[in-house]
């Protein structure tokens, strides 16, 4: 199975709303055409033949579809047999066995939703179907019998940061790619940029989006800064005069901060 190549910004589309297929494949980086919950359930007929008649590049367009062993997956995957496209995500993920099962024409990014997802996380990502993993608030602490994932001030409260830290930290360790929730709150621009550096910080390959303004809030947040690639390239050039640990402006330098300079400059080369 292929890895998941994805830019930072993956914008979540109605599959009801064809008329914004297009455009959000040009604003974002990916676009995640969503056949599950932003359509109502008399409208997923319609959307369902609009996602057969679209011609959006496969590798750029991830599906959203409804939870496995629901009659709407049934129904979803029959209609992307009828297309190209092949990347799916699996709207709250929580049977191993049944990801398992899933035609191995799909690759699969597991939407890790409810508690029972995220405690399963660790196990769906070993299968050779799933190629990434994400993690969602609000379906998180619903299932929990919750109200709110984050506090008066906008943080997420500490069941959602744990879950979000449990889902990264499964993905990486297997090497799938790591996709962070949705910023609800489209108004705040300076919530998002903090949660998305956090993101980039973190390691997460992506961050979703709901709205085509969040797009470059995003990809800024994931962008390395002039002196950040300064300083991975010093400490690099450092490096092939040092064997071992060595000092650079005052910090211990050993392989993991090489590593660290190294990302800085992938990330850096593809934006």
């Amino acid at each position: 199975m292929t890895e998941l190549a994805l830019g930072p910004a993956l914008l979540f589309c109605p599959a009801d709303r064809p008329e914004r297929f297009a455009t959000a494949v040009t604003r974002a980086d990916a676009v995640i055409v969503d056949l599950e919950d932003s359509v109502a359930p008399e409208a997923k007929t319609a959307a369902r033949g609009a996602l057969i008649d679209s011609s959006l590049d496969p590798d750029r367009v991830i599906v959203r579809v409804g939870a496995v062993g629901s009659a709407d997956f049934a129904l979803d995957i029959a209609t992307l047999s009828q297309t190209d496209y092949r990347t799916i995500m699996i709207a709250k993920a929580e049977s191993r066995k049944r990801i398992a099962r899933i035609d191995p024409r799909f690759r699969v990014v597991a939407l890790c939703e409810t508690a029972r997802g995220v405690g399963a996380v660790e196990r769906i990502v070993e299968l050779d179907n799933v190629v990434g993993a994400m993690w969602g608030a609000e379906d998180l602490v619903a299932s929990l019998g919750g109200t709110s994932s984050r506090k008066p001030n906008g943080r997420y409260r500490d069941v959602a940061r744990a879950a979000r830290s449990r889902v990264l930290l499964a993905a990486g360790a297997r090497g799938k790619a790591a996709i962070d929730a949705v910023h609800l709150d489209i108004s705040d621009t300076k919530g998002l940029a903090r949660e998305a550096a956090d993101a980039a910080a973190s390691g997460f390959t992506a961050s979703a989006c709901i709205h085509p303004s969040q797009v470059e809030t995003i990809r800024a947040a994931y962008r390395p800064g002039a002196a950040e690639v300064e300083w991975a390239c010093e400490v690099l050039d450092a490096a092939r005069t040092h064997v071992g640990v060595f000092a650079h402006r005052g910090r211990m330098v050993d392989e993991p901060v090489l590593r660290h300079a190294r990302i800085v400059l992938q990330r850096a080369r593809s934006r």
